[in-house]
C-alpha cells in the first residue's frame, strides 16, 4: 500500500470509531439497564486487532487508548499503553490461534473486557471501595451488556475493512 492508501485507510477507520465513541459516550450512558453502562471501545479495538493484526492492533489501540484517556474524566494515562497492549495481545492471537472471524472477535472481545473489568475489581479492593460481592455485582454485568454490543460492533469494523481493502473473511 501507498502511503495515501495508508492515510485513507485509517482515516476511514477513524470516522468508523466516532459512532462508537458517541454511542459509548453520549447515548448508552443515559439509559442505563440496571445503573450500568457498557464499553464500547474495547471492542472495537478487539475488532480491528481481529481484523488487521498485531502491529495495526496495537497502532489503533493506542489511538483508541489517547483517546478514551483525553475525552473521559479521572484518566491516568494506563489506557493508552492498556489498549495498544491489548490491541497486540488480540491481533496475534487472531492470527496465530484463533480465526480472524466474527467467533475470534468475540472471544478476544471477552478478553479484554474481563481484563479491564479484573483490573477495576482488583483496584477496588486493593483501595477498599467495596466488598468483592459488591464489585462483583457491577464488573459482571458490565461484562456481559458490553459483550452484547460485540456483533454491532464487528460488523461496523468488518464493512470498514472491506471498503478499505481487505480480504474475505468468514
Amino acid at each position: 500500500m501507498t502511503r495515501r492508501d495508508l492515510i485513507h485507510k485509517w482515516l476511514i477507520y477513524a470516522l468508523g470509531l466516532l459512532p462508537v465513541w458517541v454511542l459509548d459516550a453520549y447515548i448508552l450512558p443515559r439509559y442505563p439497564i440496571g445503573g450500568i453502562s457498557p464499553m464500547l471501545l474495547p471492542l472495537a479495538v478487539a475488532a480491528v486487532a481481529v481484523l488487521e493484526g498485531a502491529y495495526a492492533g496495537t497502532g489503533f489501540g493506542l489511538g483508541v487508548g489517547l483517546w478514551w484517556e483525553l475525552t473521559y474524566p479521572g484518566g491516568f494515562g494506563g489506557l493508552v499503553f492498556g489498549m495498544a497492549l491489548a490491541g497486540m495481545i488480540m491481533g496475534a492471537v487472531s492470527q496465530y490461534a484463533l480465526s480472524q472471524s466474527f467467533p475470534g472477535c468475540l472471544i478476544c472481545s471477552a478478553g479484554v473486557l474481563g481484563a479491564l473489568d479484573g483490573l477495576r475489581v482488583a483496584q477496588g479492593l486493593l483501595v477498599h471501595t467495596a466488598q468483592l460481592p459488591a464489585l462483583l455485582q457491577v464488573a459482571v454485568p458490565e461484562f456481559l451488556y458490553s459483550l452484547i454490543w460485540t456483533p454491532l460492533i464487528w460488523l461496523l469494523f468488518r464493512a470498514v475493512y472491506h471498503r478499505v481493502g481487505g480480504t474475505k473473511l468468514a
